[in-house]
């Protein structure tokens, strides 16, 4: 208790002026009381000498006696132990917006006020919390650039805007050089403006979202193109392993196969030769014994001795040079040959093969319907999806609601519960194409397997999660998908134009009059081939045509 006692003492004893304990303290008119050099140095130079705190004025300048209770009493307060000033950290520094009030050493400022262009620390502001007529002006953040908000003319503050020469003015400006101009208030062109910069930024977090998107794809294509490589090179690796290692196991054959043959041949020619030697040495024999019968002189001896002519003669062997092996060679140089014809050329396909891989980055969105018009596409109705309100014309460019049922025959394709209808070509890569409505209808594309018979959240475009619609209906748009709304916001027309990017995932709305305006894109996966879609609603006569584009 006693410290709070001590804070309540300093609080009503000290200077609203300096914050100081009150020195040759006075009473002004109204009650509230001063150091007599701080409201003195105060009122010096004015006109109209008012009071810091209330704001009360007087005339002519009050006469100062010194208030010698309270003098007493501030006294008798140091003694028992007054507080002292505020610690150093409240103070201004060179880089702070410091109070207007104080004197000497200025506080911190703790709002400033637009109507008073004047900042004020929490000691000083309290009058504006406290006077019904101080309560009603505009406080802010403390800002070193109040006089900016004050006309240089006038020396009002500039409560207006005008809008012809685009500058902030003062009402007595609106009155003489801008008399005449589009003038609003200030609160009311920040109101508009803000708007404006709430959608830009809108748009910018949509591009943020999408380029976030974008940078998650690319890094998911960067992801599959180190797989795919990693693959590839493994994938060969192994592939050439394998031929190196067919290639030894063949050439081990060969050599096998070539040794094998060796030893037989080899072992079938000595064993000719052992044969022929063993001939050639008993012919030898018999023709030294015929020498020795021809030199007989005795006739007997020689006739007793005779040795009749060798009937039969050993098989003449015709010596040629082998040249089973040299074919083997010539053979292993054939297939050596062909292995290389085909490496060489095959490997210029393996060449072409690995420069063909490319991450093609889908190509930016046109800027100008010329650009868009370079992906045309002639869109036609397909009548087996039509539903029986829906009448088809113009070569099936064309379908109208009708109060007539109209004789389709019965098909698994055709919508039974809304006045929906799908293109006959399926669309991929990149398309663009028009469409000329009258009246309310969803301009819509859908995968071919969407719902085609149940209830409003099954069947219709843009409320499942196989179509997506872009709704015109009453002069707005809302673009749907998986049963949620989006608005959409973009200048009205009968023409509408759809971009698709199928690779890309991008899917654009436009609306088309002398300009292109992007009213709303998707960015997301298609997994199939898409079809353009109409959903024409509730009234007869109303029309949507794919138009011929040029």
């Amino acid at each position: 208790m006693a410290h709070g006692g001590v804070q309540l003492d300093r609080e009503n004893f000290s200077c609203p002026i300096c914050l100081d304990p009150l020195k040759d303290p006075v009473t002004i008119p109204c009650g509230h009381n001063y150091c007599k050099d701080c409201i003195q140095s105060f009122w010096d130079g004015k006109l109209i000498y008012g009071c810091p705190q209330c704001r009360k004025s007087f005339t002519p300048r009050p006469v100062l006696l010194k208030n010698t209770m309270l003098a007493a009493l501030v006294e008798e307060l140091k003694k028992t132990g007054l507080q002292e000033a505020p610690a150093d950290h409240c103070y201004a520094g060179a880089e702070d917006v410091s109070c207007d009030v104080c004197t000497g050493r200025k506080l911190r400022a703790f709002r400033s006020c637009l109507q008073c262009v004047a900042s004020y620390c929490e000691t000083h502001l309290q009058p504006h919390f406290e006077s019904a007529a101080l309560q009603k002006h505009k406080l802010v953040e403390p800002s070193k650039k109040l006089q900016e908000n004050v006309c240089s003319r006038h020396d009002e503050v500039m409560k207006m805007f005008c809008r012809t020469d685009q500058q902030s003015i003062c009402y007595l400006c609106s009155l003489e050089e801008h008399k005449g101009h589009d003038t609003v208030s200030a609160a009311a062109e920040r109101t508009e403006r803000q708007r404006e910069l709430e959608g830009s930024r809108l748009n910018i977090q949509q591009r943020i979202q999408d380029r976030e998107k974008e940078v998650k794809l690319l890094q998911d294509e960067v992801d599959g193109i180190s797989r795919s490589a990693d693959k590839a090179v493994e994938d060969s690796e192994k592939m050439f392993t394998e031929l190196i290692h067919l290639m030894k196991k063949r050439s081990s054959e060969v050599k096998q196969q070539v040794r094998s043959q060796q030893d037989r041949e080899v072992s079938r020619v000595k064993e000719l030769q052992e044969m022929l030697e063993q001939e050639l040495r008993d012919l030898k024999r018999r023709d030294a014994t015929l020498e020795q019968l021809l030199l007989t002189e005795g006739h007997t001896q020689f006739l007793h001795n005779f040795l009749p002519a060798l009937t039969k003669h050993s098989s003449s062997f015709n010596v040629r040079p082998l040249r089973y092996f040299e074919d083997v060679t010539a053979t292993v140089s054939e297939v050596r040959d062909i292995l290389q014809d085909v490496l060489r050329d095959n490997w210029a396909n393996i060449s072409l093969t690995v420069s063909a891989v490319d991450v093609l980055l889908s190509p930016p969105e046109p800027e100008t319907r010329a650009g868009f018009l370079k992906y045309s596409r002639e869109i036609t109705l397909d009548p087996n999806t039509a539903h029986t309100r829906l009448l088809l014309s113009e070569g099936n460019r064309k379908a109208t609601v009708t109060r007539e049922t109209q004789p389709y025959p019965s098909h698994p394709d055709r919508f039974a519960f809304n006045e929906h209808v799908l293109s006959r070509e399926s669309l991929t890569g990149r398309c663009y194409w028009e469409v000329e409505r009258s009246g309310g209808l969803s301009i819509a594309v859908a995968y071919k397997e969407t719902t085609r018979s149940g209830g409003l959240n099954d069947s219709s475009f843009g409320h499942n999660d196989t179509s997506w619609a872009l709704e015109c209906y009453k002069k707005s748009y809302t673009f749907w998908y998986n049963n949620i709304k989006t608005p959409v916001s973009g200048p009205w027309s009968s023409r509408i134009g759809v971009y698709l990017d199928h690779s890309a995932g991008i899917l654009s709305f436009y609306s088309v009059t002398d300009t292109m305006t992007l009213l709303h894109r998707v960015q997301t996966a298609f997994t199939q081939p898409l079809h353009a879609g109409l959903w024409l609603y509730y009234y007869s006569g109303d029309t949507a045509e794919f138009c011929k584009l040029k």
